[in-house]
């Protein structure tokens, strides 16, 4: 299946995918944080929005 590049929201919004780079850009502004913040976040507690939002106090 395509992806649907007029969907700017994340595919899965439970989880934090850092390796799409539309994702990216919504993650980390929905976050304020920087890309190399945000790919630390997730390597540190995995891709689970909840656990990131923690991690990121935010």
């Amino acid at each position: 299946m395509a992806d649907d590049l007029h969907n700017r929201g994340p595919q899965d919004r439970a989880r934090v995918n850092t390796s799409e780079a539309w994702e990216l850009k919504y993650w980390t502004k929905e976050f304020g944080v920087t890309e190399e913040q945000l790919k630390a976040a997730v390597k540190a507690v995995g891709p689970m929005v909840v656990d990131v939002r923690k991690k990121l106090g935010k």
